[in-house]
């Protein structure tokens, strides 16, 4: 059964667990009367089994009488508790009583009307989907809200594990290299202070200079790894340039940097990230993609935001078995990339195929 169409609106679907048909007659009319701008569609039950059958339909609201000779609202509040159905229940009656109202909206109905009250009904209606729709609206931002929490904690152990790679790695360069070069330039030192003659002494001072002098080198690479100079004094195009001279040119790399949008006069920190970002795309490209060019375009965004794309031209690779979801040392590279991007409350992307290079991109 249903009332007058309304063709904007969708209609209401009404379940109707009643075993009088003339009072599922009477709502139809009812609702026609009091709401005309509204279709709604009415199907009537009158026991368990023919109740749960309906279940499979898509019903926007139960309507059920409270005296039913083989049903009852309880029991249709129970199967839907079992069946966790959220469709929400009215109670309909002819008359009942203040402690058995109180008792039936405890047990899980949204309100209850009697029946001499039915021009009421899509008042009712109304308020009860509306009720769902807020508590449907809750459940889902809940259910964002704990994905964002298990999000954070993933991002915040994954934040110290960056943090403790960054820290083994520049230790790892302070010991091996730069330590044994200072190591060699004490033992030269010593050797020309104990020489038995004056050129000795002198040869072992120079090795000593030389030593010295690679170790700054070394310590101006390390630096320039963890913050170029670049970038506080002259800006962000000129320290991507500078990486690419740095990583990508001694490889024999074709570059080209490339910008669209002007770069702001004063940088925030995901400057330093966009960089970071570049440097570790270089070092992979020079290591594992066989490439003849790179190319690296920087583009300014509003609200001081950055869009960083690196792409090459070497052999590409399969992304899904390499981003499998293990770290390892074939793939930490990429996956420090990544973390450091969403740390910066960024997203990275990766287009790649095999033989047909790689593209890396990230807004950060």
């Amino acid at each position: 059964m249903s009332s007058r169409a309304a063709p904007d609106l969708p209609p209401i679907r009404l379940l109707c667990v009643e075993d009088n048909p003339d009072d599922v007659e009477l709502m139809g009319i009812a609702l026609e009367r009091a709401d005309p701008v509204r279709r709604y569609e009415l199907h009537r039950v009158d026991n368990a089994a023919s109740f749960v059958a309906a279940l499979q339909g898509d019903w926007d609201v139960i309507l059920c009488d409270f005296n039913l000779p083989r049903f009852s609202p309880y029991a249709a509040l129970q199967i839907l508790v079992t069946r966790r159905s959220t469709i929400p229940l009215i109670v309909l009656t002819r008359a009942i009583g203040e402690e058995a109202a109180v008792h039936v909206l405890r047990c899980g109905a949204k309100d209850y009307l009697t029946k001499d009250k039915l021009g009421t009904l899509p008042q009712i209606i109304g308020r009860v989907l509306e009720e769902r729709r807020r508590a449907q609206e809750k459940e889902r931002l809940d259910a964002e809200l704990q994905a964002a929490y298990a999000r954070l904690k993933e991002l915040s152990a994954r934040f110290v594990l960056a943090q403790e790679r960054e820290r083994s790695h520049i230790s790892r360069e302070l010991h091996d290299q730069l330590g044994q070069t200072l190591t060699a330039v004490v033992i030269h030192l010593h050797a020309a202070d104990r020489a038995p003659d004056s050129a000795v002494a002198h040869k072992h001072s120079e090795t000593a200079a030389e030593l010295a002098n690679g170790a700054l080198q070394q310590l101006k690479t390390l630096s320039f790894s963890l913050r170029p100079a670049q970038l506080d004094l002259l800006g962000l195009v000129p320290a991507v340039q500078s990486a690419m001279q740095r990583i990508a040119e001694p490889a024999g790399l074709a570059c080209e940097v490339t910008t669209r949008g002007s770069e702001p006069a004063k940088l925030e920190e995901n400057a330093a990230v966009a960089v970071r970002l570049v440097q570790e795309a270089l070092t992979n490209i020079v290591r594992h993609a066989k490439a003849s060019m790179v190319r690296v375009r920087l583009r300014f965004l509003p609200s001081g935001r950055i869009s960083v794309l690196v792409l090459d031209d070497g052999v590409g690779f399969d992304k899904a078995a390499v981003l499998n979801g293990q770290q390892s040392e074939k793939n930490i590279g990429l996956y420090g990339m990544i973390e450091r991007t969403e740390l910066a409350g960024g997203r990275l992307h990766i287009r790649t195929r095999d033989g047909r290079g790689v593209a890396i991109r990230a807004v950060v």
